[in-house]
């Protein structure tokens, strides 16, 4: 791979991300969840920080920025033009289909709303890797905090719809306890019964469950798999609109 992506956690749950590009050296940090674990994380790998890309505003992934300018000044910050307001200052204002560049590769910027109006997602297309912050978690996606039950939906199928190779970068190791309410919504789902079992023996060994790849969310994640007539038959639903079903899971999850 060109990109090469390092992964560690931050704060509680949160998942720290860096991005390389080999040939340049230039690398990013996904989100900024907190300072000494990615400081910890560039030294390991022996890296400077020349870029901070952010998904979207919450405190838990914009939070660090300031200590890591402080101590890589040059590095430039990078998130969504409709966020500006609410983000660190941004060196680079970026929107759907433009490109946020790391040295010598770059990744396609894609605005998912849903958990906020102005999530967006980095998609590193030569690299089959997506950033998608807390819009898709494995075996589960974000809350809809801001926009609407179709928006958040239609999200999720763009997304959905990216190469079944595509590894997924999420913001948060929540995989096991999104895998405790899957099965009541997907309990016929033998693939699904098979991650649940991989999930358990990975966080057993203190192992992360990410990154997870699009193929095996669409195959095992009741939110993209709304339209199916056996998670609609556990929501009490037949020949149900998708969108409706996607809306009584979410809101089924919000009280699980």
């Amino acid at each position: 791979m060109a990109v090469e992506f390092h992964e560690f956690l931050c704060l509680t749950d949160n998942f720290g991300l860096l991005a390389h590009d080999q040939a340049s050296g230039a690398t990013a940090c996904l989100d900024a969840p907190e300072a000494e674990p990615i400081f910890a994380a560039l030294a390991e790998k022996g890296w400077v920080l020349t870029h901070i890309w952010l998904t979207h505003h919450h405190d838990d992934h914009i939070g660090a920025v300031a200590e890591l300018k402080a101590r890589f000044p040059k590095a430039r910050v990078v998130g969504a033009r409709k966020d500006a307001h609410r983000l660190p200052p941004l060196d680079v204002a970026v929107s759907e289909g433009e490109f946020a560049r790391l040295g010598d590769n770059a990744a396609v910027v894609i605005e998912t709303p849903g958990h906020t109006l102005g999530h967006i997602a980095y998609y590193f297309e030569d690299d089959d890797a997506v950033v998608v912050g807390d819009t898709l978690f494995s075996l589960g996606c974000g809350r809809v905090m801001e926009g609407t039950m179709p928006m958040m939906h239609e999200t999720l199928m763009r997304l959905a719809d990216l190469p079944g190779e595509t590894q997924v970068f999420c913001g948060h190791e929540y995989t096991e306890a999104n895998a405790r309410f899957a099965v009541t919504v997907d309990p016929g789902n033998a693939l699904l019964a098979e991650r649940v079992r991989e999930v358990a023996d990975l966080r057993a060994r203190g192992a992360f469950t990410l990154p997870s790849t699009i193929a095996r969310e669409c195959e095992t994640n009741p939110f993209l798999r709304a339209a199916n007539p056996q998670v609609q038959k556990a929501l009490g639903l037949e020949l149900a609109d998708p969108v409706e079903a996607f809306t009584i899971m979410r809101e089924r999850k919000n009280r699980f």
